[in-house]
């Protein structure tokens, strides 16, 4: 009996984040204040470049997501700087194109998402934030080209330089580079 029931904890615990492995409190520590630091500074970067400017569009939402990836799996294929990039400004072009082209959001939301996945597969830059990018996109009714430059791709070279200056800071390579 008692064997049965440590059996079946074992195997629920797997659904509750057994699979998932063990982190050290200094790196889970190392990446939650480098996610701080280094979204602090894009956001503050990008607040005063929109103000500069006059835009008032100077966040990206999805880029806590993109932030996890750089700054606690840094050696991920999917958290280097051509994934990053690439993949969110390429996700924030469909969206807008699809936010114009596609009336319907009930449309236009899943074929932007599935049509920035299959573009981040052609142009080898799959980022899984990068989805939601198209999404918020969609969404937020988004009809100009320039947000996907401003703030997306501005807000994803900030956070890859960033995390590429603390990565690099507290002993972590970013980015991998080919040997």
């Amino acid at each position: 009996m008692n064997r049965t029931i440590k059996h079946l904890i074992q195997r629920c615990a797997f659904y509750f984040g057994g699979d998932q492995p063990y982190v050290s409190w200094t790196e889970r520590l190392r990446s939650s204040v480098g996610a701080l630091l280094g979204l602090f500074l894009v956001f503050a970067v990008a607040k005063l470049l929109g103000e500069l400017t006059g835009i008032d569009e100077w966040l990206m939402a999805s880029l806590g997501a993109s932030a996890l990836l750089v700054f606690s799996l840094p050696g991920s294929p999917m958290a280097q700087p051509w994934a990053v990039i690439a993949g969110n400004t390429l996700s924030a072009l469909i969206g807008i194109t699809a936010a114009i082209v596609i009336p319907d959001s009930v449309l236009a939301m899943p074929l932007a998402a599935s049509l920035s996945i299959l573009g981040m597969f052609i142009l080898r830059c799959l980022h899984p934030p990068a989805a939601a990018v198209a999404l918020i996109a969609v969404l937020g009714h988004v009809t100009h080209y320039r947000y996907a430059f401003f703030p997306v791709m501005v807000d994803s070279v900030l956070l890859v330089i960033a995390a590429g200056m603390y990565s690099n800071l507290t002993g972590k390579k970013y980015p991998n580079r080919p040997y």
